[in-house]
């Protein structure tokens, strides 16, 4: 679906007919609308795609949760805007709301401050928020056809003295005020919301690249799940020569090439087998070691491992999962993880399991936290994730470091 403006065409795709080939929405820019309630949160998406995505209303509060879509504009490429609830909601119902709009601010690369009268105090702390965790932030007056030109401007002298930042004046019934919105986020866009490499200079053209697949219950049907996937793309795009295989045919794989694979990436669950079967000079990583650089903080998950050795019987541990499947026969997170620990420490171990984005905010109770590989997650929630860890002080890893020390074999592993 497409649409012209000015000289440009744009392309765009709706959740309704994205397929397997689009961009996940975990690999997308993330664009969050924050505002008072009718500030023009959702005229102002609904301008910026063309589409009728957000519901509008002239009643304080119609958007009642947090709205995620995904599009493909040009300037700005695969995004999900962000339509968020009021942050002045009132009441038990409102300030539930409020918490849907800070969730939402947790996985924003981008966020656009919509103000529209005084006092603006909410509007500056959200701004704040924002600068504390390095998120690029778009002041924008909206709703400006409903305002005269001296209130625009003294709206502006306020809000640069109070946030530092010079606002756009928008109206989401004018095109070219709407165009000057997508300019300023295009001018923004962050250079590091998502890191440009999965495996870095671990794999270059020309390596033979032996992936060791999982084959296990959580695999579905007729398909590879989104990490391995999205490896053997960029694998593919570096010109390696690629090889894939299972953990119980691993040997006739290696006898079938005429010399050993540069890397090995194995599924985190069989690292210890495979490990056994490389080839001395195979460099050896796994699918969640890798998405733990690139989603994550791969030093502060390789020191936070460490804390396995300081668990007590005594001790608690979050194990914190971004799918929201129903729990599978030999699932990693609620069954193999578990279990590799508790043998470790001692059955008395205390270990709690949260998935999708059921994160707790008070950590202090845990003495380690294993992330998964996130590979659902955009890369600022899971930075959001460890600021949190790193601000408690509590230490924390991932799914294919900790496999790997729980293996004994993390000083072997690549990364």
């Amino acid at each position: 679906m497409s649409f012209i403006m000015g000289n440009e065409i744009f392309v765009f795709k709706t959740e309704e007919n994205m397929s397997l080939n689009d961009t996940p929405r975990s690999n997308r820019l993330h664009i969050g609308l924050f505002g008072k309630r009718n500030s023009g949160k959702s005229s102002l998406i609904n301008a910026l795609t063309h589409q009728q995505i957000a519901v509008v209303s002239d009643v304080a509060g119609t958007t009642t949760d947090s709205v995620y879509k995904s599009m493909e504009i040009h300037g700005i490429g695969p995004c999900v805007f962000i339509d968020t609830p009021g942050f002045d909601d009132e009441g038990a119902l409102g300030n539930l709301r409020v918490e849907q709009t800070k969730k939402a601010l947790e996985k924003t690369d981008l966020a656009l401050v919509l103000f529209h009268n005084e006092p603006i105090d909410l509007e500056c702390n959200w701004i704040k928020a924002f600068e504390k965790k390095n998120i690029p932030v778009i002041a924008v007056i909206s709703q400006s056809d409903l305002m005269t030109k001296e209130q625009q401007t003294n709206l502006i002298q306020i809000i640069k003295k109070n946030s530092g930042l010079y606002p756009v004046v928008c109206s989401a019934n004018d095109k070219e005020s709407v165009e000057t919105v997508r300019r300023e986020i295009i001018n923004a866009l962050p250079f590091n919301y998502e890191k440009e490499s999965i495996t870095g200079e671990l794999a270059k053209s020309g390596d033979v690249i032996l992936l060791v697949m999982p084959q296990d219950i959580q695999a579905p049907k007729g398909r590879l799940i989104l990490p391995q996937v999205q490896v053997l793309r960029e694998l593919l795009d570096k010109k390696c020569i690629i090889l894939s295989t299972t953990a119980d045919t691993m040997e006739s794989a290696l006898s079938s090439l005429s010399k050993d694979p540069d890397l090995i990436i194995t599924d985190s669950q069989v690292f210890k087998s495979v490990y056994k079967k490389k080839p001395a000079q195979s460099k050896l990583t796994s699918f969640s070691v890798l998405f733990a650089g690139y989603k994550g903080d791969l030093p502060y998950y390789l020191e936070g491992a460490k804390a396995i050795e300081a668990l007590t019987p005594h001790s608690r541990v979050l194990i914190a999962e971004a799918c929201t499947h129903a729990p599978l026969s030999e699932d990693i997170g609620r069954e193999k993880l578990p279990r590799l620990l508790r043998q470790r420490i001692g059955n008395a171990l205390t270990i709690d399991v949260v998935s999708g984005v059921d994160f707790p905010k008070k950590l202090h109770s845990y003495d380690l936290i294993i992330q998964c590989g996130a590979c659902m997650f955009n890369r600022q929630y899971v930075l959001s994730r460890i600021g949190l860890a790193k601000e408690q002080e509590i230490p924390m890893t991932n799914y294919g470091v900790a496999l790997a020390y729980l293996s004994g074999i993390l000083d072997f592993i690549d990364f």
